[in-house]
């Protein structure tokens, strides 16, 4: 059985031409993001979720958080962009999860499609609906009076780091989203891992305000590259934790960290997807 799947797939993976590949990607994305409408749920993590973050932060918590130099505005709003990009893991996992439980995967093998071309769309209409989430997450900051000082060359160099960080995340997703059984254990593990170093990251409040063994994590978490970068780059000279050299060096470092997890996160999602469909 192995075997003959194996027999009957090459082909199409050999003599597929790039295309082929990219008309098969696009019209993949494409199913993705036209089931959101039957299954708007998908959505909520890359909307009304920071949408609850950036309401009871600045509004309920907010008013007891004093930031030196800066108002808690423009403090709050590059750590909840930030924060946006790394739930992508729990979209990315989840709708992953759910395409490998309910046998899709199994009936695009099927079809003369290449496998390449599946786990990209997965990558791809991930990314999607994170930007989406991005978007609705800026609006909502430019509304309530968020003013990023942005020049053009930090506009681009925000815009870069955006998506290399969602491609990232969303790859990262991707390979939890084919190791575990079922989405709830993607959302089991992202809310045991991810959701404390997001806070831990000086996402809501200064890392130097926190006490020592929080104040040691945070000073190496990932995620804590991706706020710096974002707060460097939408606030100059906003005062931030010196403790780490990824603090001291955002922008290379959160650079250097997407290039690290997707070295990761690729090829291990990749085979462990050939694994799965044999």
């Amino acid at each position: 059985m192995t075997a003959a799947a194996i027999t009957v797939s090459a082909p199409v993976e050999s003599g597929i031409g790039l295309l082929a590949f990219t008309r098969q990607t696009l019209w993949l994305t494409w199913r993705g993001l036209r089931t959101i409408p039957r299954v708007p749920e998908r959505l909520l993590d890359v909307t009304i979720q920071p949408i609850v973050f950036i309401l009871l932060f600045l509004y309920v918590f907010g008013s007891a958080i004093h930031v030196a130099g800066v108002s808690y505005k423009d403090f709050l709003f590059p750590g909840i962009l930030a924060q946006t990009l790394a739930f992508g893991i729990f979209g990315a996992g989840t709708y992953t999860a759910n395409d490998m439980q309910e046998g899709v995967v199994d009936r695009f093998r099927s079809m003369p499609i290449s496998r390449l071309a599946i786990i990209w769309s997965e990558v791809l209409c991930q990314m999607v609906e994170a930007l989406l989430g991005l978007a609705i997450t800026a609006g909502l900051g430019f509304a309530l009076g968020w003013n990023p000082h942005l020049s053009v060359a930090g506009a681009f160099a925000l815009m870069g780091l955006v998506l290399l960080a969602l491609l990232a995340f969303t790859w990262l997703g991707v390979l939890f989203g084919m190791l575990v059984r079922s989405s709830d254990a993607v959302q089991g593990i992202g809310f045991i891992v991810i959701f404390p170093l997001t806070f831990l990251a000086g996402t809501f409040v200064p890392i130097n305000g926190m006490a020592a063994v929080p104040r040691a994590i945070g000073h190496w978490d990932p995620v804590s590259a991706f706020v710096a970068a974002v707060r460097h780059l939408t606030t100059p000279g906003i005062g931030t934790s010196t403790g780490s050299w990824q603090l001291t060096h955002p922008l290379l470092a959160a650079a250097l960290w997407c290039v690290l997890l997707i070295a990761i996160a690729m090829p291990l999602a990749l085979w462990r997807f050939n694994r799965r469909l044999s």
